[in-house]
């Protein structure tokens, strides 16, 4: 591990990965990374490379359907990255060393337009099918009305959550209330624990086109700021409530949009508690920066700017728009993945 991770460590932060590839797992557990996350896109790109056409033409000969090759494929890429951060969290004794597995994105997808029970349905039936078995593995379910709805009960059945998509303080408390909820239902709750993923860059890419009227001091702060408070709220609300485990605040979308900021941006200003899950590439940088980081994240902005965001930014039209993006972003991968899955398996054939 670089002296420059080590300091981000020092300060509390956890990191993670954004992404399962074996050898960037290897590679990032080797420099200090606890845990990894996927996604449909993450899946495909690594599709894409060849690298795993032995693997799918198996799945084909089976009779599979591209459909369940895509699950199999995923399902095989995150149980080698929980083997490799399984030491992890049996070292934490379940508080660190977690893979996060993600639900079916095509139940928010605006085509399909399942009905709201049925989607609730979904996501507890397939978060409980997929996590069976596995100690260290998370299931990502989306903020969106339905995921959040399923939350209680996937909580009580004693499925580990990793809540995404928030952007928003409202969101937030919607998740960890209902997953509160959930966890009073559990006999005991000695293996509880969740995290809530809080997308930041994308607040501040959203307000740069929606806001253009923010400071230069303001702009490019609104995430930092909005998940900060979220932190802060977090850590009151299971202050005043007893879990064996840690309840978290996971940094998300740290990687940053615009070019002419420096690439540990997110990372520096967040240091200090909780998970930072970062691109490989945000990683890299970091490892590279020769920094010594600092304890940040209990620190807001200036008062003038915090104020200034307050007053110009609305936040109900940032979720909404946000959501609305993230659902099409959510969806679009878990097609482009069939589609690819379906191109190897004819070149296979």
């Amino acid at each position: 591990m670089t002296d420059t991770l080590q300091s981000l460590m020092d300060t509390g932060t956890k990191l993670w990965l954004d992404s399962i590839d074996p050898e960037l797992v290897r590679s990032n557990r080797a420099i200090g990374a606890t845990g990894a996350t996927s996604n449909p896109i993450i899946v495909a790109d690594l599709i894409a490379t060849g690298r795993f056409d032995e693997q799918i033409e198996e799945l084909v000969r089976e009779g599979l359907d591209d459909s369940q090759i895509a699950w199999r494929m995923t399902d095989r890429m995150v149980r080698d990255a929980q083997e490799v951060f399984l030491p992890v969290w049996d070292q934490t004794g379940g508080n660190d060393g977690y893979v996060s597995f993600e639900v079916d994105p095509l139940l928010e997808d605006p085509e399909a337009d399942l009905p709201h029970r049925e989607r609730v349905a979904q996501y507890v039936s397939l978060g409980r099918e997929w996590s069976a078995g596995h100690r260290n593995r998370m299931i990502k379910v989306p903020a969106t009305p339905a995921g959040l709805d399923a939350l209680e009960d996937l909580v009580a059945a004693g499925v580990t959550v990793n809540v995404t998509l928030i952007f928003s303080a409202r969101q937030y408390r919607a998740a960890r209330n209902a997953v509160w909820l959930g966890a009073r239902r559990r006999e005991n709750l000695d293996n509880f624990k969740s995290v809530y993923s809080i997308f930041i860059s994308r607040q501040d890419a959203y307000t740069k086109k929606a806001v253009p009227e923010l400071s230069e001091e303001a702009q490019g702060q609104v995430g930092i700021l909005v998940a900060k408070r979220i932190w802060a709220e977090n850590q009151k609300f299971w202050a005043e409530r007893t879990t064996p485990l840690d309840q978290e605040i996971v940094f998300a979308s740290t990687g940053t949009k615009n070019p002419d900021e420096l690439p540990w941006k997110y990372v520096e200003a967040l240091a200090g508690s909780d998970i930072q899950t970062n691109p490989p590439g945000t990683n890299d940088a970091v490892a590279a920066g020769g920094l010594t980081f600092t304890r940040q994240v209990d620190q807001l902005p200036p008062a003038e700017v915090v104020a200034e965001i307050d007053r110009l930014v609305d936040m109900e039209k940032l979720e909404a728009t946000l959501m609305a993006e993230g659902i099409e972003k959510f969806a679009k991968p878990q097609k482009t993945l069939l589609a690819l899955v379906r191109g190897r398996g004819k070149e296979e054939g």
